[in-house]
């Protein structure tokens, strides 16, 4: 059987656009309460019946939480034009090699904005 698992955080986190036009509200240090959707996919073996235990997904994401959480996310490196697309990006390429069945990375900024990433092939 084939599934896919999610398991989600949050933080809190400001941050300006800098690539955005002058004038534009982005461009202004604003905040947003983020949430990840870290998932990840494959088959599930039947000796234990599960693919993966959520508390491995969680001390994998721990580390990242920490790093952005109550941060202005331009200070962090790799950040400097922290869009939603960047961030996933940035999340993704510091968990997969400890999330090997890692499929796609989800940030939302607002109950109504996210981007998805799922790696490059």
């Amino acid at each position: 059987m084939r599934v896919t698992l999610s398991k989600t955080f949050s933080f809190e986190a400001a941050h300006w656009l800098p690539k955005f036009p002058e004038g534009h509200k982005c461009r202004r240090m604003h905040g947003h309460s983020f949430h990840v959707d870290v998932q990840v996919e494959g088959d599930v073996p039947e000796e234990t019946g599960y693919l993966m235990d959520y508390g491995e997904i969680k001390k994998v994401i721990s580390p990242i939480h920490d790093q952005l959480d109550h941060r202005c996310l331009n200070d962090i490196e790799g950040l400097e034009n922290p869009t939603a697309e960047q961030l996933a990006r940035w999340i993704w390429d510091r968990i997969k090699p400890d999330l090997p069945l890692l499929s796609e990375v989800r940030v939302r900024e607002t109950c109504s904005n996210g981007c998805t990433y799922r790696g490059e092939d």
